[in-house]
């Protein structure tokens, strides 16, 4: 856990240039917090997801910009081990397509799985803490709710195969400024 955040504060350092002291203020309401006069973000983008917090946060040039509530696969919040196990993968990935979505308003699919989490299922393999025929899984991105169904989200109802879910306005708002290619941190 400790080298989980070391390597997150790590990373998440070499993101954001200048002053690292800006916070959410975003505090399980529900309700989407902005830097104050934030018009968007601006130049390159990042994303952190605090599975613990249920907590989005997008960053930009200038540090913090905005922290979306979400949800994700199973309540158990472990790291994703095995396919169809409905956890959320935990590691950094990268945004590799987006697309308009049927069910869920807009979806953003991640590089799982990538090779730090090929490494870590082979790990787990040898150790024999999952069985030697095990799929590792993949198709994991950030996307929207089912029509009508954001109090999912409001609720904390953890309800997907392992995807990261957002209210369909939110997910419709990151779509608008993230771009193939932008870093995602999961962490627990």
């Amino acid at each position: 856990m400790k080298a989980a955040f070391v390597l997150t504060s790590v990373l998440l350092g070499s993101m954001l240039p200048g002053n690292h002291t800006r916070t959410s203020t975003y505090n399980h309401t529900g309700n989407l917090k902005f830097r104050s006069g934030a018009a968007g973000p601006i130049g390159s983008v990042s994303i952190i997801i605090d599975k613990s917090e249920y907590a989005l946060s997008v960053y930009d040039n200038q540090g913090w910009y905005a922290t979306y509530p979400v949800v994700f696969g199973t309540d158990n919040q472990g790291d994703k081990k095995v396919e169809g196990d409905k956890k959320t993968p935990e590691g950094s990935f990268k945004i590799i397509s987006k697309r308009v979505h049927d069910k869920w308003s807009r979806f953003l699919a991640i590089d799982y799985p990538n090779d730090e989490s090929r490494q870590k299922f082979n790990q787990r393999k040898e150790s024999g803490e999952i069985p030697a025929n095990a799929r590792i899984g993949g198709s994991i991105g950030i996307h929207g709710t089912w029509p009508h169904e954001d109090f999912v989200v409001d609720n904390y109802k953890n309800w997907t195969m392992g995807c990261i879910s957002m209210k369909r306005s939110d997910v419709e708002e990151i779509y608008s400024f993230v771009k193939s290619g932008t870093k995602v941190i999961i962490q627990k």
